[in-house]
């Protein structure tokens, strides 16, 4: 009998955090179909364009997790994981959304912030989900010493592309579509620090903040 496919069975087969993380997800998007009847105005929906971008990784991540055969397989393995670092830092920059709070009089402030929060939330956890599945991968394979030199270097990564999407405004895609512009601006970065003191004091702060909420709510999964 060939394979069925159907919604009750992709969302019924996930895990419990993968079942909550869906309907937090459906739940920030309803806040924002829900700002469009209110207002008529398509407000937030860059919000939803971003979460989507968020869900790239995590989708990666996961699907790496059921094919054991691309792990063991470099050709395979090294070309997904790179996709999949291109892409991570769209989950945690969701988290500079919040930026946009008070942007909007027209609606209350505290939808707003929940609006906007629920989507922030929903952006780090998927990173953090996407990170830990990974490490996971890592662990795995190479043991648990390898994974104290993935952490901090991915987030320090994370942290340095949610810079450039925020502030120099390149995207995912431009690693491809505009590689040569984005090369030449990381590295007017690296080689003039002085110069760029903003950008690498955000790139750390980010960076270390991610790796403690990552390492503790790690701590709390394996507790519980």
């Amino acid at each position: 009998m060939g394979k069925t496919f159907s919604l009750d069975r992709i969302f019924f087969l996930r895990t419990a955090i993968d079942r909550l993380m869906v309907l937090s997800v459906l739940f920030s998007i309803s806040l924002v179909i829900a700002t469009y009847i209110y207002t008529g105005h398509l407000l937030f929906f860059f919000l939803i364009w971003n979460m989507f971008l968020a869900c790239i990784p995590y989708g990666i991540s996961l699907w790496l997790l059921q094919r054991p055969d691309w792990i063991e397989n470099r050709k395979l393995f090294i070309p997904t994981l790179l996709l999949w670092i291109a892409f991570i830092p769209n989950t945690f920059y969701i988290l500079t959304d919040l930026f946009h709070l008070g942007s909007f009089p027209q609606l209350p402030s505290w939808f707003e912030l929940i609006l906007i929060l629920s989507f922030a939330w929903n952006g780090m956890l998927l990173g953090i989900l996407s990170v830990g599945h990974m490490e996971k991968i890592l662990r795995l394979e190479a043991g648990d010493k390898t994974t104290i030199f993935f952490v901090y270097p991915i987030m320090f990564l994370n942290a340095l592309g949610v810079y450039i999407g925020r502030y120099l405004r390149f995207n995912s895609w431009d690693i491809i579509t505009n590689p040569f512009q984005l090369f030449r601006d990381i590295v007017l970065m690296v080689i003039h620090p002085l110069q760029h003191h903003f950008a690498w004091g955000m790139v750390g702060c980010f960076s270390v903040f991610m790796t403690i909420v990552y390492a503790m709510l790690r701590k709390v999964e394996l507790k519980s």
